[in-house]
This record gives C-alpha cells, structure tokens and sequence, in this order.
C-alpha cells in the first residue's frame, strides 16, 4: 500500500519528512473508504439478499476499493505502480463478480476468497516492507491477517448456504473498514510524529545541521 518490498533501501531505517507527508495525504482516502466499507458491512447483515443481490454488492465494493487503491500514493513510483496494478485486479474482479451469468453461490464464494487471500497475503507482505519505516505498520499487518482467514473460509465451502457468504462478506468489510478507519488517523499524524522525534536530543553526542525535510525519521517499529 504504502512500501513495497525492496522499495527505497537506502532509508534503511529511517522516514524522512518528506516520505511521511507523501504517506499521510493518503488519509482521507483510507478514511473515506473505511467508513464506506462499514456502512457496507451493515447493510450486508441488514438486508434479505439474492445471490444477484449479493453478487452485484460486493462487486461494486471491490470496484470502489480498487480504485481507491490505485489512487494511493507511496514512497516512489515503484509502489505507485504496484497500489494501481493492484486497484485494478480489484476493479477487474468486482466486473467479474457483477456480470457473471446467473451468478451461483460456488462462483461468489471461490472469486471472494480468493480475492481475500490475494489481498490479505499483499498487505502482509507490504506491512513487513514498511516495518522498518512505518511505525503502525502492524495495522497493515492486522489488515492481510483478517483477510486471509475469511478468504480460506469461504474457500472451505464454497457451496454453503447464502447465510454463509453473507457472514463472511459482512465480517470482511466491517472489520476492514474499522482497521483502514484507525490506520488513517495514524497516518494523518505521521508527519508530526517526525517533527516530534526531530526536536528530541539526540543520543549522540553534538547538534544536527540537516533540515526538517532532509533528516530522517527512525521508525519505531522492529
């Protein structure tokens, strides 16, 4: 979402300011998105669905969750590339999820758990990226874990009953809308996380004369 594997490596481990104002003017987004997945998330548990019913819903999720995802921005160009590869497999599986013929529930359950676990396995594999850059990157990591279990789910048995996929669909966005919720609020304060650990004393001894923009940030994380 944010770092990609390999992204950078000469930050080793440190955040410039710079890097953190690029990852926190993606909160709004991240926020926008969360509340629209909990809102989601309820209305899945709230209404008596169809599998047509179903089917176009969580299609129309995927759609809007990939395009926010490919209007992330990260560090470089490299992650830029990777979050609109990203959104666009999400748009493509939400079209697939929408115009499949007579949609039964074997295709919603197989197309929605392996998209979960797809997803669940990128943000894992992002959030050990960031671990050493971003210190809440154990939300990213929170994030691929919650989605992994329930795309196995669904896979289990993918012909359960309608009640069954909805369980699954409704937990999916309601917990993942909390958690992108949180995450946003994180990162919004990033950049000042960065101004704050710049004005502490450093444990070497003698003054810095490196810019706020220029010098870096040591990640929390370990």
């Amino acid at each position: 979402m944010f770092v990609a594997p390999g992204t950078l490596p000469d930050l080793g481990r440190k955040l410039t300011r710079d890097a953190a104002q690029r990852i926190a003017s993606n909160w709004w987004l991240l926020l926008l998105i969360g509340a629209l997945l909990v809102v989601a998330g309820v209305l899945i548990f709230s209404i008596d669905w169809t599998i047509r019913e179903l089917a176009t819903f969580i299609g129309a999720l995927f759609i809007v969750q990939g395009v926010a995802e490919a209007l992330t921005t990260g560090l470089d160009t490299r992650v830029r590339r990777a979050n609109v590869i990203t959104g666009l497999l999400s748009i493509a599986t939400g079209i697939l999820i929408i115009v499949w013929p007579g949609p039964g529930l074997v295709a919603v359950a197989i197309v929605l758990g392996a998209w979960l676990i797809v997803t669940g396995t990128i943000e894992i594999t992002a959030a050990f990226a960031a671990r050493r850059l971003i210190p809440d990157w154990w939300m990213l990591l929170i994030l691929g874990l919650v989605q992994i279990p329930l795309g196995v789910l669904a896979l289990a048995n993918p012909g359960a009953t309608l009640a069954a996929l909805i369980t699954v669909a409704g937990i999916w966005a309601v917990a993942i809308g909390v958690m992108r919720i949180v995450l946003s609020f994180e990162i919004k304060r990033l950049p000042q996380d960065v101004d704050e650990a710049l004005t502490t004393p450093d444990e070497e001894p003698g003054p810095r004369a490196v810019s706020s923009k220029q010098q870096p940030f040591a990640a929390t994380g370990s």
